[in-house]
């Protein structure tokens, strides 16, 4: 599980138009939902007042955004009046329901669960991508749903760019080890129980995952599990080649379930055209959002990266290929993704008037 100490980032400076903005978060009792919370008040998101909505099951939870705690509400047409930013965190399908709510609204809506990445209109993106290829983003005041990339995705994609600016890049290959949290609440609570059960001798659940992920690597769910892992490694290569729009070279991918709660962990092959030394590729990968640890500091890992919006990493040349190199980093998927959308949002804020738009 997340570590309770976090390395939150510097508070931003607020605006002149600090608190003018109207803010929903719709499943705000979800992973996700507690984590866009968390970031909303860490960088300071100039905010007026904070609406929770989730479905039925979550009326009446108290959920704290920053300093400020409040009950969650149902997701009905008139909570939407006058929300100047809808973040939709809950999962795909409860997301597609509603999010025409928010649109009749006027809400600029920013999505977390990925269900709109394929809506005609919808803009999927990573600041922290779009900044490493020089590439500005211009505020959209249509209020058209602007999708959060995948975290993994965001990953991958700053890694491989700044690899290809260290010298000529003639492969990749990555594994990636996915966390229980990538499938909400239900997926973590699943590898919990199969953990007690396990240990108890009791019969393992099978809901989530249709397959034993507890003290075990995984390639495959079992059949009966939506989404499928292959559905979730496809979406990760889709998100990366769309935010790298053809600039940088695709990796060989695999996703592989985890025992892990939270945090995804990244093992990845470069091999470049000529020598490279392990110094001047750790060199070309720190910078903006990612911390290189070196000698004998503590190896990155799910733990070490909990509730840090850094990649933490380290490399080593391969022991029988000299253009090889390994990296092995881990970052925390749901602060990277909840960070992705508050940038984006943090955008959009500085072109969009208060309230609805005509």
């Amino acid at each position: 599980m997340k570590q309770d100490s976090r390395s939150a980032p510097p508070s931003r400076p607020q605006s002149p138009a600090a608190g003018s903005f109207r803010v929903a978060i719709v499943g705000a009792a979800t992973l996700k939902g507690k984590e866009l919370g968390e970031v909303l008040g860490d960088r300071n998101f100039p905010r007026r007042d904070v609406k929770l909505l989730d479905d039925d099951e979550s009326l009446g939870q108290l959920e704290a955004v920053g300093d400020e705690v409040s009950f969650v509400q149902a997701v009905r047409p008139e909570h939407f009046e006058k929300v100047d930013f809808a973040f939709f965190t809950s999962d795909e399908s409860f997301t597609r329901r509603n999010w025409e709510l928010a649109r009749r609204a006027g809400s600029a809506i920013v999505d977390l669960s990925f269900g709109l990445e394929n809506v005609p209109g919808a803009l999927l993106r990573s600041p922290w991508v779009e900044r490493q290829l020089g590439r500005n983003s211009p505020p959209d005041l249509e209020p058209a749903p602007v999708v959060a990339a995948h975290p993994a995705a965001v990953v991958l994609a700053l890694l491989v760019l700044r690899a290809q600016k260290a010298g000529k890049l003639r492969s990749a290959t990555v594994m990636v080890y996915e966390p229980a949290s990538e499938q909400g609440r239900r997926g973590v609570d699943e590898l919990h129980e199969q953990t007690v059960n396990l240990l108890s001798f009791h019969e393992l659940p099978r809901k989530v995952f249709d397959t034993q992920v507890a003290f075990n690597l995984v390639a495959r769910y079992g059949e009966k599990a939506l989404p499928s892992l292959e559905a979730a490694e496809r979406r990760v290569l889709d998100h990366y080649r769309r935010i790298t729009a053809g600039q940088a070279l695709v990796p060989a991918l695999m996703l592989v379930q985890a025992p892990v709660f939270h945090g995804h962990a990244f093992s990845i092959y470069f091999e470049m055209e000529e020598s490279l030394s392990v110094g001047d590729m750790a060199q070309a990968l720190a910078g903006e959002h990612v911390v290189v640890s070196r000698g004998a500091e503590e190896s990155p890992s799910t733990i070490t990266a909990a509730g840090q919006a850094d990649i933490l990493l380290t490399c080593r040349r391969d022991g029988s290929h000299e253009n090889g190199i390994w990296v092995w980093a881990a970052a925390d998927n749901l602060r990277i993704v909840a960070n992705t959308a508050v940038e984006i949002a943090e955008e959009m804020a500085t072109a969009r008037p208060r309230g609805k738009i005509q």
